[in-house]
């Protein structure tokens, strides 16, 4: 993919094998991020683990200090009294087979992140095929298949990130938005860092965390040293 002036310019900035402490690091991801929109900032971490072995995979989920900047709607497939608790906690959408048929026959995913009872997922199993591939099927892991739909919600509004493995064995995750500022992205930054350690697998053999990184949106990578 072609590269554009404005990227190749920022790129300059940087020495390519260079690992920064975490504040010099930052500081050039906001030098270099020139969009004209608040880009995102994001983490990517490279680990010493095979993403094919069941026993080395991380994932897990990490309540952002600062939040994510981002407005996260919220779809929570309940009924009754937990239908009704969703709807005053300040979830976006509330519904159960009338949301799950029109996500099967009209495609609709117009929200981000989906929260369900356990009692539902029977009835959620059936739209694992749209709402899987677009990385929104609920998941106990991730806090998402819950009989309080109060927390799960009021952690996601305030800035809940989900983090784990690709197929690469790289772990990508927002730390917030550019107007953050140096000092409450690092603090995002650290919080995500810890929680990666944390999980690290018992299986995991040699060097865990192999790089780390940070880049903008439309900016160049720089490259973190994490004592």
């Amino acid at each position: 993919m072609k590269k554009g002036k404005r990227y190749l310019e920022a790129s300059k900035l940087i020495e390519k094998n260079k690992a920064y402490e975490v504040n010099e690091a930052m500081n050039l991801v906001l030098q270099t991020g020139t969009a004209k929109f608040d880009e995102t900032i994001e983490l990517h971490m490279r680990l010493g683990v095979d993403p094919k072995h069941a026993d080395q995979q991380v994932r897990g989920v990490v309540v952002l200090p600062n939040g994510t900047g981002k407005s996260v709607k919220v779809l929570v497939i309940a009924k009754g009294a937990k239908a009704d608790e969703a709807t005053a906690a300040g979830a976006d959408y509330v519904g159960a087979e009338e949301i799950i048929a029109k996500i099967q026959n009209e495609g609709w995913v117009d929200f981000d992140v989906c929260v369900t009872t356990p009692d539902m997922m029977g009835l959620v199993g059936r739209i694992a095929r749209i709402l899987g591939p677009k990385g929104l099927m609920p998941n106990p892991k991730s806090g998402t298949v819950t009989m309080d739909v109060t927390k799960a919600i009021k952690e996601i509004k305030a800035g809940k990130v989900e983090y784990r493995l690709d197929k690469t064995a790289i772990i990508h995750v927002p730390v917030g938005k550019k107007s953050f500022g140096a000092e409450k992205l690092i603090e995002n930054m650290n919080v995500v860092v810890e929680a990666i350690q944390k999980a690290k697998p018992a299986a995991a053999k040699g060097t865990y965390i192999k790089s780390v990184s940070i880049a903008s949106t439309m900016g160049p990578g720089v490259k973190v040293n994490i004592k």
